[in-house]
């Protein structure tokens, strides 16, 4: 016989206010998808409006019955109590947070929101990190692993990717706001990399980057091969792939030579041993000594192929070498990439989500470690968001498909259309009388992956003007910003549970791990600023560089943001060094870089057209 459910319990219910009754001090709340709840209000309940990183708390109690009007999106946190008849209980409200004034008000949508979030973030792990502004940058002192509040902790690893991921953020809080702080973080941890994680192989002409580096004191150990549990003793792509994501985004700022040579000489190594020149693709890892991807020391990772390494070069570091050199055969490089997503990681006569394990004749691989036949949400986001891109570069009624097909799909499977928020990792398929995709490990949401969903949506709305796009952009981008800001230590929370509550045992109570560095909150804001701002709200933002002398190729500075629709965009104005500069092309986003043997500050204007 069923358990009869008549005990007490405590959820969240995201959605739009229908009706307010003032007199019973009750709210309708209407869910994404249109189910309706009623709450009731307490004496007790109270309420705040989404306040900013190192902003302070924003008081929203006394303003109920003014926010609570037809339209406005709110989360409301209470307690469920089984007091009626059966399967109906009482929704009591014990908190509720709005994300903005009013309805269609949304505080992320300000023109400096995510400007001022990475600001702070960046600050933070400058912090947390080298002491600074007290003390000197020196990645000598960088940890991989860093408690919540930013203490440093465990062992002294340091991990490539972690720092190349950090570099990219420091990157773009510069490029955001003209820091010096910033560049200097971001090129001093691009030459540190440089120094002690880079391998140069003089009879292969080529560069392959070490997984970290293990410090004692004053001596060091290189660790070649991977250290990470399903990449171990190995050369995964991926690891390469990262290293460059931001010594890239660095290059883009001050057009550092030594940085594109180190880029080109990492893509020979892709396009040596790790592209399958016969089947197309490239290889997930290759063996550390014959560099061969077939070798039977890799085991289960043998001759496989996933979207982290056929993928994931668009985001980490390719769209951006293209975006500063216009070189031909990066665009080439990305429409291969995104040609063969497309062709191969499609699979909805099976499932929803793609496929994203193959092996290397692109059969399915469904047996994989942990991932066997399961999906992850943030993956599907992360295609239909750079697939979009994409599409600035070179336009594809294939391209607009397949993310349309995604962006209608994932709010099915993959959001959490009860609280807000997007899942982790479900199982891909339905299995006899299951209406609900089964959560592989839990019922969590990661930072990053709320950051696909956010840059998905807002990117496919700037371009494609579906309205649809727009509601769940705002609803991705005001739960992240309602939950995941950590207020009290700075920088964001790597989990929260599926009501929003940060989520802070083991791995995901730290700041700093083998996942999270400050890469995809500060890739977020960055990008989040140029979608809304230059895409939808229309509003110009000022972009910097600092560029060394005799840097870019025929001393031309490529500006555009990000692969945006053709002239969607162009320069308004530029200075440098705070004075008026009129040589560059408007239109192009070019600046033409003056005769100087010294570095100048290139602050640039761009406007929606």
């Amino acid at each position: 016989m069923p358990v009869k459910i008549d005990f007490t319990f405590s959820d969240t219910i995201t959605g739009y206010v229908t009706h307010f009754n003032r007199v019973e001090r009750s709210v309708k709340i209407s869910t994404s998808d249109g189910r309706e709840f009623k709450g009731i209000l307490t004496p007790a309940t109270y309420a705040r409006i989404s306040q900013n990183l190192e902003e302070p708390y924003a008081d929203a109690t006394g303003r109920l019955a003014e926010l609570l009007t037809p339209g406005q999106l709110v989360y409301a946190y209470g307690v469920f109590y089984p007091d009626g008849a059966e399967g109906d209980y009482t929704f009591e409200i014990k908190s509720m947070v709005f994300p903005g004034n009013g309805p269609s008000v949304y505080r992320h949508e300000e023109q400096d929101w995510w400007i001022k979030q990475i600001r702070s973030i960046g600050h933070s792990y400058l912090k947390w990190q080298f002491n600074h502004p007290k003390e000197a940058i020196d990645y000598r002192n960088y940890r991989t692993f860093l408690h919540l509040a930013g203490g440093k902790k465990g062992d002294f690893l340091q991990e490539t990717d972690t720092i190349s991921r950090l570099v990219y953020g420091f990157a773009s809080a510069f490029l955001l706001t003209g820091e010096d702080a910033f560049l200097e973080g971001a090129e001093k941890g691009t030459q540190y990399l440089r120094d002690h994680m880079r391998f140069y192989d003089a009879e292969e002409q080529l560069i392959y980057w070490y997984h970290g580096v293990q410090v004692s004191g004053d001596q060091e150990q290189k660790l070649l091969t991977s250290e990470f549990g399903d990449d171990y003793d190995s050369l995964p792509a991926y690891e390469q792939i990262y290293a460059l994501a931001g010594p890239i985004q660095t290059y883009r700022a001050n057009g550092d030579p030594l940085i594109l040579a180190d880029a080109e000489l990492t893509v020979k190594l892709f396009d040596r041993f790790f592209k399958d020149h016969e089947k197309g693709g490239y290889f997930s890892h290759i063996d550390p000594i014959t560099l061969d991807p077939r070798a039977a020391s890799l085991q289960h990772n043998r001759a496989k192929k996933n979207w982290n390494s056929v993928g994931d070069h668009a985001p980490a570091y390719l769209i951006n070498l293209y975006i500063a050199t216009h070189d031909p055969k990066y665009a080439d490089f990305l429409e291969d990439t995104f040609d063969t997503i497309t062709e191969h990681f499609q699979d909805y006569e099976h499932s929803p989500f793609v496929q994203e394990k193959f092996y290397e004749d692109w059969s399915h691989d469904q047996t994989y470690l942990w991932q066997q036949n399961r999906g992850v949400v943030g993956h599907n986001l992360k295609i239909a968001w750079n697939l979009t891109r994409m599409q600035g570069l070179k336009w594809k009624d294939s391209y607009a498909e397949f993310s349309k097909k995604i962006a209608g799909l994932m709010p099915q499977v993959g959001m959490d259309i009860q609280r807000g928020g997007w899942y982790d990792v479900v199982e891909r398929t339905l299995q006899p009388g299951q209406k609900f995709h089964r959560y592989v490990w839990h019922d969590r949401k990661a930072w990053w992956q709320q950051e696909q969903g956010i840059l998905a949506y807002l990117i496919m709305y700037g371009v494609y003007k579906d309205e649809e796009y727009k509601r769940l952009a705002r609803e991705s981008a005001a739960y992240y910003n309602a939950f995941f800001l950590d207020h009290d230590d700075g920088a964001v929370y790597f989990n929260t549970l599926a009501n929003g509550l940060p989520y802070l045992l083991g791995n995901e109570r730290l700041k700093g791990s083998h996942s999270m560095s400050g890469y995809h909150s500060m890739e977020l804001c960055y990008l989040a600023a140029v979608y809304q701002n230059l895409l939808i709200s229309k509003k110009p933002m000022d972009f910097y560089f600092k560029p060394y002398p005799k840097s870019f190729k025929d001393g031309i500075l490529h500006v555009e943001p990000d692969i945006l629709p053709p002239g969607s965009i162009c320069i308004e104005s530029v200075e440098i060094d705070g004075k008026p500069y009129t040589d560059f092309d408007s239109a192009g986003l070019t600046v033409k870089l003056p005769e100087t043997e010294e570095r100048v500050k290139i602050k640039v204007r761009i406007v929606p057209v």
